[in-house]
């Protein structure tokens, strides 16, 4: 461990980072997979929808097509989370938080191994 500015440099061990990046790939993978597949659950791009639906049907689409929407935005949202992480482990930044510089508590990582910012800052951003 170092410190550069006031901010700790921590550098993980190797035999502690690659579970952790197989880990975050393997999520990763099941990730694109669950956006995928609710991209083609879109009742707007089924072949055999009816333009001419009951009313009940047309709500029942809305609703599905909806549902879908906000569960790929948030699946996205996720896939760029884990991206990142697996970003900073290559760059040796993995475990420091992007916004403030210092370490991310362990019990963090361990709980979200795709964490980038710290609770204090994660915490900021969200309020």
């Amino acid at each position: 461990m170092k410190k550069e500015n006031d901010n700790v440099i921590l550098n993980f061990p190797s035999r502690l980072l690659s579970p952790i990046k197989l880990f975050l790939e393997k999520e990763l993978v099941k990730l694109k997979r669950t956006k995928k597949q609710l991209k083609k659950d879109d009742p707007f791009l089924d072949e055999n929808r009816t333009i001419d639906n009951s009313l009940e049907e047309d709500v029942d689409e809305q609703i599905g097509h909806f549902d879908n929407e906000i569960k790929s935005k948030f699946l996205s949202r996720q896939i760029a989370q884990f991206r990142t992480a697996l970003t900073r482990i290559k760059i040796g930044k993995y475990g420091i938080c992007e916004k403030c510089g210092k370490m991310i508590d362990t019990d963090r990582l361990a709980a979200r191994a795709e964490a980038t910012t710290c609770i204090k800052c994660s915490k900021e951003s969200e309020s």
